[in-house]
């Protein structure tokens, strides 16, 4: 017999239950390629925890593969962390399985002694952040896997502070994982606890919610705004939860939902990917947008961490924002209204990753704020919160190009609810001034200069592929670009080299030019794929992002 037919085998004569023995017997029957990639090998737990096909064996995510990583987690909490009451926090969003994966996570630490707080019902990963640090806990789980399909869950750990788990507690927490090879190693015994279960729910949501609206900036704005219209859709997440409450609690009087995708729904029935990145996620919101005369988009992925949105443009036609342009346009009103509120003082700073677009390093400049770069990932955001608030700075606001940001101390992740808030509340702002949110946009561009982005992913699969994307890097590095669309590179930046770019190691270049172009280039740590991000500068961007997607793809 072959490996994944050994594996199959020991799950059929192990201690599995009936029904996960009948799934796999099926599965051998009619789906013998499904069968071997279920068990072919066992379902990493990686830096950022697990992501996978729900289903039968070891190479999916369910109730086993779910314990395996909590019992692994489990110890390396019972190492690291000190104290009698050890604390953790647990969420799920909508996805299939999600409720049952968190239900599973509690008994297993429950069964190891530690202390558990989880959720009565789906809430956004940001709340969980916050609770994590409202509880004193060591850490959090959401089990999400964000806006991929359907068929897909995951499992993400953050730590004490709130923020994803980031070195060298990551590595660990992935070693004491590989430690745990049988689910028969699993301390499960859901009707005998050692660690006591407690459910959160609506005291939870208040605090988090009065924390979100004391950030608020321009109340009186919004009050002589409070009918501009706007859609909101969580397809199908838990954004239905919280978001049209923050925005009402704000002064939004007219929130028009698009009720299909109210349902919270594992299936996702109304969308092929619940991705607001992509606008065909948002198209029944852009359709109800229309039927309405709505004034703004606003969507949010399963676990609300992620928004997107639509603005009317000059002739009145709605028009999708990337995540560049809404990072910047929330960074440029917050901004602004810091220095007339006389909050701008020393200590305050911005955090953007190094592949979100440059036009925030222009803004902060312009108000004499600093811009931290981090490597890719919010998690690298939450890091440098971290820090900074132990030498006593304060984040005002941060964002990646993935249509993330946050705003405020309170959450350590990307934050949907309080985005949405201030992306409504800059439209009211915006409206004040005579302005809408594409208006205020293009007068941004006027001030600072027009930037466009963009990105290619270079897909290579199997070793072969493995093997090309690493030459490539490889090439770069030896070869660099003397230009880009004819002005000349000026510096160039290889992550590679943590004593030069003060970062932790990653394979990653970037290469600048003189007239404000960039191009940043990185293999993607979790799928067959090397991504190219574009940055152009200049009333000709536009042609210069193709320009520069044929130079190098």
């Amino acid at each position: 017999m072959k490996e994944f037919e050994l594996k199959a085998q020991s799950w059929l004569d192990g201690d599995f239950d009936q029904a996960t023995k009948m799934q796999i017997l099926k599965l051998r029957n009619e789906d013998p390629a499904g069968f071997e990639d279920a068990f072919y090998k066992n379902l990493e737990f990686g830096t950022g925890g697990l992501r996978g096909i729900m289903g039968v064996g070891t190479n999916r995510m369910n109730k086993y593969t779910v314990g395996m990583a909590t019992q692994g987690l489990a110890n390396y909490i019972l190492k690291k962390c000190e104290g009698d009451d050890l604390r953790v926090v647990i969420s799920y969003d909508s996805r299939n399985n999600s409720k049952e994966f968190a239900r599973i996570a509690a008994d297993v630490l429950s069964a190891n002694g530690i202390h558990v707080f989880i959720f009565d019902n789906i809430r956004p990963t940001p709340e969980m952040s916050y609770a994590v640090r409202l509880k004193k806990a060591v850490a959090g789980i959401m089990i999400t896997a964000s806006h991929n399909p359907k068929e897909y869950n995951g499992y993400k750990v953050s730590w004490s502070d709130g923020g994803q788990v980031t070195s060298p507690v990551d590595k660990e927490i992935v070693a004491e994982v590989a430690k745990i090879t049988d689910p028969s190693m699993v301390k499960f015994q859901a009707g005998l606890r050692c660690g006591e279960i407690e459910s959160m729910g609506a005291e939870v949501d208040e605090l988090y919610l009065n924390d979100l609206l004391s950030l608020r900036l321009s109340p009186e704005a919004v009050a002589s705004n409070k009918d501009l219209k706007i859609v909101y859709t969580p397809l199908h997440g838990c954004g239905v939860r919280l978001v049209p409450e923050i925005l009402k609690r704000s002064g939004f009087e007219n929130i028009i939902h698009v009720p299909e995708q109210d349902i919270s729904d594992g299936n996702f029935p109304t969308c092929v990917s619940p991705n607001p990145e992509e606008p065909a996620a948002l198209k029944m919101a852009l359709e109800k947008a229309e039927a309405t005369g709505a004034d703004l988009v606003i969507g949010t992925d399963p676990d609300a961490d992620r928004v997107g949105i639509a603005v009317r443009d000059n002739d009145g036609k709605l028009v999708l924002f990337n995540g560049n342009q809404t990072a910047s346009m929330l960074t440029y009103y917050i901004l602004t209204r810091w220095k007339e509120l006389g909050k701008l003082t020393e200590g305050k700073y911005v955090v953007k990753t190094i592949v979100t677009t440059e036009l925030i390093t222009d803004i902060c400049k312009s108000f004499g704020v600093p811009v931290y770069n981090v490597l890719t990932g919010f998690k690298y955001i939450a890091e440098v919160v971290k820090r900074k608030e132990a030498e006593g700075g304060e984040f005002i606001c941060g964002g990646e190009e993935s249509y993330g940001f946050n705003v405020g101390q309170f959450v350590r992740d990307k934050d949907a609810p309080v985005s949405c808030m201030m992306i409504a509340e800059c439209a009211a702002w915006a409206a004040s001034k005579g302005l809408t949110l594409y208006q205020l946009m293009q007068r941004i561009y006027k001030e600072y200069g027009y930037r466009k982005e963009g990105l290619v992913s270079l897909v290579r699969k199997g070793i072969s592929g493995a093997r090309e994307i690493q030459q490539i890097m490889v090439d770069m590095r030896a070869n660099p670009p003397a230009e880009l669309c004819g002005s000349p590179v000026t510096r160039v930046v290889d992550y590679l080299e943590p004593e030069k770019t003060g970062q932790p190691k990653s394979n990653v270049l970037q290469f600048f030019d003189e007239a404000g172009d960039v191009v940043s280039v990185r293999p993607s740590g979790t799928e067959p794929k090397i991504k190219f991000y574009f940055g152009a500068k200049g009333d000709d961007a536009d042609a210069k992002i193709e320009k520069l997607k044929q130079q190098f793809t």
